[in-house]
Formats: C-alpha cells, sequence, structure tokens
C-alpha cells in the first residue's frame, strides 16, 4: 500500500503548530526533513510537499538518492563527516551538520567551497558520540572562518530521554553562538524539539514525526534518532 501523501501534510501542520505553542512562528525555522531509511519516493513526497531542505545521516544513502530523484532538493549531510566520505559528497551536499575536527573542515573547503557548515559540539561529552569537545570549540570556529566555507553556525544531538539535559545542551549552545557571532543554531529532533524551539534553534532535524517510524532501524544509533 502505498503513502497517503495528505497524511504528510497533515504532520507538518501539527509540527508548525507545536512550534507556534512553543512561543515562536514556524516560520522563523528552517525544517530539514530527514529522509533517513525511507525510499526515494519519501524523498519526492516531502518535495512535492514543499520540503526543499533534505537530510541524510549515511553518505551511500544519499549520493543513491541524489542520483534517483528527478528534483534536486537541499541536501543536508547530517553524519559525522569523516574525511574519507568528503570527496563524494561535495558535489551533492550543500550543508554539513557533523563537522567536528580540523580536517573535515579542511577537507570540505576542498571539495566543497562555499557549502554551509555547522561546527558539531558534543556538549553533553558523552564518550564516543560526535562532536568537538566545548573547549575544542574556539579553535575550530576561527579555522571555519578563515575557509572558503560559510560558518553559518552551531549543531548538537542532545542526550534522549532527559528533557531536563537537553534544555541545558541547548541552552549552551545558543549562549555560545551568540558569544561566537553565529546566528545559525541546528538543534532539535523528533523528541525534543519543542525544547530546541523554546531556547533558540533555527534549524531542526526532523525524521519519524513527519514521517513515522522507518522501515529499518538497522545502523541508527540512539543518540541520531532524528
Amino acid at each position: 500500500m502505498g503513502r497517503d501523501e495528505s497524511d504528510l501534510a497533515a504532520r507538518l501542520a501539527g509540527v508548525k503548530e507545536r512550534i507556534q505553542a512553543a512561543g515562536r512562528s514556524p516560520g522563523e525555522l528552517r525544517i530539514v526533513a530527514v529522509t533517513k531509511g525511507f525510499g526515494v519516493d519519501v524523498v519526492e513526497e516531502a518535495l512535492d510537499a514543499g520540503m526543499s531542505d533534505l537530510g541524510e545521516n549515511y553518505a551511500q544513502e544519499l549520493l543513491a538518492k541524489a542520483r534517483s530523484t528527478t528534483q534536486r532538493p537541499r541536501w543536508h549531510y547530517l553524519g559525522n563527516a569523516q574525511h574519507n566520505k568528503i570527496r563524494p559528497l561535495g558535489a551533492v551536499v550543500s550543508a554539513w551538520h557533523g563537522v567536528d575536527r580540523p580536517r573535515s573542515l579542511t577537507a570540505i573547503a576542498e571539495s566543497s567551497p562555499d557549502s554551509e557548515v555547522f561546527v558539531q559540539v558534543n556538549v553533553a561529552q558523552v564518550p564516543g558520540r560526535p562532536g568537538c569537545d566545548p573547549s575544542d570549540l574556539d579553535a575550530l570556529v576561527e579555522l571555519a572562518e578563515r575557509s572558503s566555507v560559510t560558518l553559518s553556525g552551531l549543531m548538537t544531538v542532545a542526550p534522549r530521554d532527559s528533557p531536563g539535559e537537553a534544555r541545558r545542551c541547548f541552552r549552551w549552545l545558543a549562549r555560545r553562538a551568540e558569544s561566537l557571532g553565529l546566528s545559525e543554531l541546528s538543534m532539535g529532533m523528533s523528541d525534543d524539539f519543542e525544547i530546541a524551539v523554546q531556547e533558540g534553534a533555527t534549524v531542526l532535524r526532523l525524521g519519524r514525526v513527519l514521517f513515522g517510524e522507518r522501515p529499518s532501524q538497522q545502523g541508527a544509533h540512539s543518540y541520531n534518532k532524528n
């Protein structure tokens, strides 16, 4: 059975209502529709619904969808920007959200100059999670500002199942972005986007709240369930 396009329209309307209830105008935020785990039919469905910013966590999946769709979305790479994945993605990706080390930043500047970059910070300092250590943030931002990329702002993934900790992380990120003169905040996913909206998010990365549960969670990580 095919997907009902009216269902996506209703879900998107519901997200906008929740943003409004959280105290912001939906027009103030960019929604990146995370199509990870879904087929190209969902990509086309999202684009037909007017969502031109699409996000993927895995390089091969993004590249396959970019080849398959007849439309031209603005692709956001949400996964960790590992050096060996950057070159093939460079011709397709417009915005990189997982930049957390100098080597990756330099590679993006070389293969995808003028693309938009968000420096990812592991605010909660959870071992093994992507994101630079907060103590390394200033140096990475300074390097980005000297490179050919467009440094828009900061990004983080908050701990799950702890609204108080999520709020703390989002508030910390907003204050650091302000102190660095950065205007964009990529923070907030399906489980915590209302908190992120309240704390100043400008970019939301939303998957399940728009498209429902994914057909397969293979390869998904607990810290990256958009």
